[in-house]
């Protein structure tokens, strides 16, 4: 089970010197990898009451953060989970992945979601409709960019790519790891017959997360590909109490991931057995450290202590 943490994207701990000192201090304690993700806009305060999800109400660029983390480290991989592609042309974000790619040194992970936000929808100017569909040529525009031949040409349905080429390419080859999100059954199948992997959302019920993984495996294997190359990032959203106590879903069950340091990595170690290649504990979601409202010199002391605690072995 490889393991990352999740950078620093989100609320108050969220700003370049939080953001070079984790990406540092990711490298030096062994962590495989350092993750982003992305969230465009949130609903303006209704009545003065804020409304959403605290962690999603201040959150920098995905793509910007990994390159300003890809010039401060030199091993530690660099992922984002996700970019929602209806928000970005194909040739745009291929041309964004390439040069992150280059300038990390062929250290870039590039997750895809379709995107569940009204609003960002209405303020994109994005579709809806046949987002399943118009994935798979995205993922082909992305493809036939990145690759060797010359000139590359694409006319689809949705997109259509003049004859062109686009340079440098990315130093993966033929392109960086495509990974998409998405937790239902049709989303899970279209990972495993187009996808190198799926990563999961935060939101993902983690006790179940085996279905979700043999499902992706199963849409492979029909598609003729090797289910077992496939690779299955899971989002682990950390509950972190040195007391050991757990906190708990509406039932009364205890959340994984969630209590002491040595309960986390039993979870951790379990999540290994049920299908889970990679694990990065995601410390935007702790409300003492992604929620904008939060003490910044307290969030920043409460994540060096988390991720030190959970460091690889």
């Amino acid at each position: 089970m490889k393991t990352g943490i999740g950078a620093p994207v989100s609320g108050a701990w969220a700003g370049p010197e939080s953001l070079s000192h984790v990406s540092g201090l990711a490298e030096e304690l062994g962590y495989h990898a350092l993750w982003t993700f992305s969230r465009l806009l949130m609903p303006a305060d209704q009545g003065g009451e804020r409304v959403g999800d605290p962690v999603y109400r201040s959150v920098l660029d995905p793509l910007v953060a990994l390159g300003f983390a890809a010039a401060r480290t030199s091993r530690v991989r660099l992922g984002v989970a996700v970019v929602n592609l209806p928000f970005l042309s194909p040739t745009y974000l291929a041309k964004q992945a390439s040069t992150l790619d280059v300038l990390s040194g062929g250290r870039f992970d590039l997750g895809l979601g379709i995107g569940w936000s009204p609003l960002e929808f209405t303020a994109s100017g994005a579709s809806t409709a046949r987002r399943g569909a118009r994935t798979a040529e995205y993922l082909e525009v992305l493809r036939t960019l990145w690759s060797d031949e010359v000139p590359a040409r694409y006319d689809g349905e949705f997109y259509t790519l003049p004859e062109s080429r686009m340079d440098p390419k990315p130093v993966q080859r033929p392109g960086p790891p495509v990974l998409l999100g998405g937790i239902t059954p049709v989303a899970l199948r279209r990972v495993g017959r187009l996808a190198d992997g799926w990563v999961s959302a935060s939101a993902t019920r983690l006790a179940g997360i085996a279905g979700q993984i043999g499902l992706v495996r199963e849409a492979a294997e029909q598609a003729g590909r090797d289910p077992a190359a496939l690779r299955f990032v899971c989002r682990g959203v950390v509950r972190f109490d040195p007391s050991g106590a757990g906190a708990t879903d509406g039932a009364g069950e205890r959340l994984l991931l969630s209590g002491s340091a040595e309960r986390i990595r039993e979870d951790t170690a379990w999540l290994g057995t049920q299908g889970v290649t990679e694990l990065f504990y995601d410390l935007n979601w702790d409300p003492h450290i992604g929620d904008p409202a939060a003490d910044p010199a307290g969030a920043a002391d409460r994540a060096e202590e988390i991720i030190r605690a959970l460091a690889p072995v």
